[in-house]
């Protein structure tokens, strides 16, 4: 499937999750002073921003250091987006873990929260299928970093005034649908992939 500039950030917005990851930072930030809190949750989108630019950019290199090709990608990128969206529907049982003494750096907030294999899986994607549209990309990165933010700036009233059973809801709608673009990713390459084999027969 072509990427358009409203589709690549819809799909960054599913991988990076900002809603399901909600849990996760009121609960890293349990041991912050609360007028700290908004700054540490800044810094860490500003460092998984970074990561995720840095693969865009770096990305076509590491796919060639390591002889791996754009389809092999695609593939493996689908693979683990569909895991991913099967935990959002499916989420584990185990209980939650105990608040993180002090103020979380990088780990586990930044990576692999937000960007984690999949959203990096997914950047390397978009600037291999389309590099002369990188900017549009990065563009679309900027505008998902900035949905993230102001969402977990506003995680706690939003746990809040949500409750539970509606982040549980929206966690998994957003799971399905995560499916679905993940499958039709899977389906993409093995079609690639026959018509490839296919040519080199």
């Amino acid at each position: 499937m072509a990427y358009t500039f409203a589709s690549a950030t819809v799909l960054l917005l599913l991988i990076t999750d900002p809603f399901g990851n909600i849990p996760i930072f009121v609960n890293a930030l349990k041991g912050v002073a609360p007028e700290r809190r908004m700054f540490v949750i800044l810094r860490e989108v500003l460092i998984a921003f970074l990561l995720l630019l840095a693969f865009m950019f770096v990305g076509d290199g590491f796919l060639r250091l390591m002889n791996l090709s754009d389809l092999s990608l695609q593939i493996a990128g689908a693979v683990v987006m569909f895991l991913i969206a099967l935990r959002m529907i499916f989420p584990s049982d185990q209980p939650e873990a105990a608040p993180l003494q002090g103020e979380p750096l990088i780990v586990p907030l930044a990576i692999p929260a937000l960007a984690g294999p999949s959203a990096l899986a997914t950047v390397m994607l978009l600037v291999s299928q389309a590099p002369a549209r990188r900017l549009e990309w990065i563009a679309a990165l900027c505008v998902t970093m900035a949905v993230c933010a102001v969402v977990l700036v506003l995680s706690e009233r939003i746990q809040r005034v949500a409750g539970d059973r509606v982040m549980m809801a929206f966690e998994r709608l957003m799971g399905l649908i995560l499916v679905a673009i993940s499958v039709e990713m899977f389906l993409r390459g093995i079609r690639l992939f026959i018509t490839q084999t296919g040519a080199a027969a």
